[in-house]
C-alpha cells in the first residue's frame, strides 16, 4: 500500500472584505512516523478532497490510524476483522442457521423461543434490539435530505450480509418484519421540539419517494444504520440517542465519496472505529443524567454564554433581557457539531478544523460564539421572536468567515 500524499495548504481568513493568505509549511505523509503536530497545523486551514486526502488525514485526526505508517496495513486488516466479527455477531437473528459459517443450527425450541420471559433469553434481547433499531431506521432514512447520496446504493455493500448462502437478514428485512411501532420522539432533552433545523428542512429528496433498490443492493443510509446499530450494541449504556445519525453522516460520506478505492472499499469499517472515537469524546453530551455536571450538554451550553459574556458584554445582555437561553439554540449547535447549521460541504470544512484542533470541543464553543459576535447587529436590532429565528435558522453561510472569527477570539483579539 501506499500511502505517498504531499501538499502545501494556503489557507484564507478573511477580515472584513480583505484576505489574508498564509502558508503553512509542507507536510509529507510519506515518512514512517507522522509529525502530528505539523499535520493539526495543516488541516486546521481546510483540508483539501484530492487523492484521499481529507479522508486521510481524518482517520489520523480521530486516532483511529497510528503515527507509524510501518503498522498501518497490519493495523488495517485487523481493525477490518474486528468489525466483521462483530457483523456476525450482531445482525443475526435467533435460531438462523449459520452453517456455512463453521456454525451450527441452535435448536431454539427448547431452551428459547418468542415467548420466553426470561429476561437473558436471545429472543427477548432480539425485540429490544428492534426498539433501537427502529428508530435508528427512522432517522437514517431521512438523513441528509437536500440530497441524494444517501439514497443511491455503495459501491460496495456487504457481502457477508446479503449473501443468500449465510442466511442472514438485513436490518432493513429486520425493520420491515417486525410489528413493533417506534415511538414518536415529541421532545428532546432540551425541551425543544425540533430537533433539525428549520432551514434545512426542505427536502428535495422526499421520504415517500425512496428508490426501492434491486436484490444484492443496499443504499448508503442502510451502511449507516448498520453502523448505529452495531454501537447501540457495543455500548449499551448510551446505545442510541437522536442525533447520533447526524453525528456518523459526515464521516461516512467522507470516506465513501474517497477516490481511492481500496480505502473506499472498507468505508463502513473505518467509520465504525473513527464515529465511535469522536464519540468517546463527545459521548458525556448525550448522556441525560449526566447533563448538569462539568461534561454535560448543560455546562457546555453555558460555556457559550459566559464566552460571549468575556468578549461582548452588550449582546449577551441583549439575550439575557430576551431570556433567550443558550438551551434554545446551542443544544443542537453543540451535539451535533453544527452538522445541521449548514450544508453537508461546509459542515465537512468545519470539521477539518475542530478535529485537527488538539481541544476540539473547547474550539467549538469559540465557533458557537464566533456565530453570536458575528450577527450581533441584527441580534442586538431584533426582538424575542426575530433573534430566535435568526439563531435557529442560522443566516450565515460563509463557514470561513466564522472560523476566522472563532480563531480571532482564540487569541483574545
Amino acid at each position: 500500500m501506499c500511502f505517498a500524499i504531499f501538499w502545501i495548504l494556503s489557507s484564507s481568513f478573511i477580515c472584513g472584505c480583505h484576505s489574508k493568505h498564509i502558508s503553512l509549511p509542507t507536510q509529507n505523509i510519506h515518512e514512517e512516523k507522522l509529525d502530528l503536530k505539523v499535520l493539526r497545523e495543516l488541516c486546521f486551514s481546510g483540508i483539501p478532497f484530492e487523492g484521499g486526502i481529507r479522508a486521510l488525514c481524518w482517520k489520523v485526526l480521530l486516532n483511529y490510524l497510528p503515527l507509524d505508517q510501518m503498522i498501518w496495513d497490519s493495523f488495517l486488516k485487523k481493525q477490518r476483522e474486528v468489525y466483521s466479527q462483530f457483523l456476525k455477531e450482531m445482525i443475526i437473528q435467533p435460531g438462523i442457521a449459520k452453517a456455512n459459517l463453521g456454525l451450527s443450527r441452535e435448536d431454539v425450541t427448547m431452551e428459547d423461543h418468542p415467548l420466553n420471559p426470561n429476561p437473558d433469553s436471545k429472543w427477548n434481547n432480539y425485540f429490544r434490539d428492534n426498539e433501537v433499531l427502529l428508530q435508528i431506521d427512522k432517522d437514517v432514512r431521512r438523513l441528509y435530505p437536500d440530497m441524494a447520496f444517501f439514497q443511491r446504493p455503495t459501491d460496495y455493500p456487504c457481502q457477508l450480509i446479503l449473501d443468500p448462502q449465510n442466511d442472514y437478514e438485513t436490518l432493513r428485512r429486520r425493520v420491515e418484519q417486525t410489528t413493533l411501532k417506534a415511538q414518536t420522539v415529541d421532545r428532546n432533552r432540551s425541551g425543544v421540539t425540533n430537533v433539525s433545523s428549520p432551514g434545512k428542512a426542505l427536502n428535495l429528496y422526499p421520504s415517500n419517494e425512496y428508490e426501492v433498490l434491486p436484490s444484492g443492493c443496499e443504499a448508503h443510509w442502510e451502511v449507516v444504520e448498520r453502523i448505529l446499530f452495531i454501537y447501540a450494541k457495543l455500548n449499551p449504556g448510551i446505545a442510541y440517542v437522536q442525533g447520533m445519525n447526524e453525528v456518523v453522516g459526515p464521516i461516512y460520506y467522507t470516506f465513501a465519496t474517497d477516490p481511492n478505492n481500496e480505502w473506499k472499499e472498507h468505508a463502513e469499517a473505518d467509520t465504525f472505529f473513527c464515529f465511535t472515537n469522536l464519540m468517546s469524546e463527545n459521548r458525556d453530551m448525550f448522556i441525560k443524567s449526566l447533563d448538569d455536571s462539568q461534561c454535560g450538554i448543560t455546562y457546555k451550553m453555558e460555556s457559550v454564554y459566559s464566552m460571549l459574556k468575556e468578549k461582548d458584554m452588550d449582546l449577551y445582555m441583549k439575550l439575557q433581557e430576551q431570556n433567550i437561553k443558550p438551551q434554545y439554540f446551542t443544544f443542537r449547535w453543540l451535539t451535533l457539531l453544527l452538522s445541521q447549521e449548514f450544508l453537508l460541504p461546509d459542515v465537512i470544512r468545519i470539521w477539518d478544523t475542530l478535529f485537527s484542533d488538539q481541544d476540539r470541543f473547547d474550539f467549538l464553543i469559540l465557533v458557537c460564539c464566533a456565530m453570536l459576535v458575528l450577527i450581533r447587529d441584527q441580534l442586538l436590532a431584533g426582538d424575542f421572536t426575530v433573534n430566535m429565528r435568526l439563531l435557529q435558522d442560522y443566516p450565515i453561510s460563509d463557514v470561513h468567515t466564522i472560523l476566522a472569527k472563532a480563531k480571532e477570539l482564540q487569541g483574545g483579539s
